[in-house]
């Protein structure tokens, strides 16, 4: 009996057709091959959002990034009746959480919520006079 090589000796491409026998002639290419020319009906359909730029990134020196710092937080660590958060590194006080007893805390800025939270408590807050848009506030 001959065996398969064999039986297609002679012939030109061993009974696979032309594209078959060679690489990944059959399939249109290995991986994502082809997906800018034959394969773009399954680019379009399975990859959407492939190609191109998505989303948008600010300028850094446009960005920012406040170090901010919860009521009750605040509440946990500090001892006395009076913090200043600015000399600490925080920008803003923000409201999430119960505060227990009244504190005088100085910052740059603070929520509506924060300043509601503390002054219920019996407290204030005191921010630095300048907004968040770098402008002086009248008060």
């Amino acid at each position: 009996m001959v065996s398969r090589t064999n039986k297609f000796r002679g012939s030109r491409y061993h009974g696979r057709g032309k594209k078959a026998g060679r690489g990944a002639g059959k399939r249109g290419g290995r991986g994502n091959a082809g997906i800018g020319k034959h394969k773009v009906m399954f680019r379009n359909k399975y990859m959407p959002g492939h190609w191109g730029m998505h989303g948008f990134n600010r300028h850094p020196g446009l960005r920012k990034v406040n170090v901010s710092i919860n009521v009750s937080e605040v509440d946990q660590m500090t001892e006395g009746d009076s913090i200043n958060l600015t000399e600490m590194g925080y920008d803003k006080l923000l409201g999430k959480g119960p505060i227990t007893r009244a504190i005088n805390i100085t910052v740059s800025e603070a929520s509506a919520g924060a300043v509601k939270k503390v002054e219920e408590a019996g407290g204030t807050v005191s921010t630095d006079g300048e907004d968040e848009f770098g402008e002086w506030e009248e008060e």
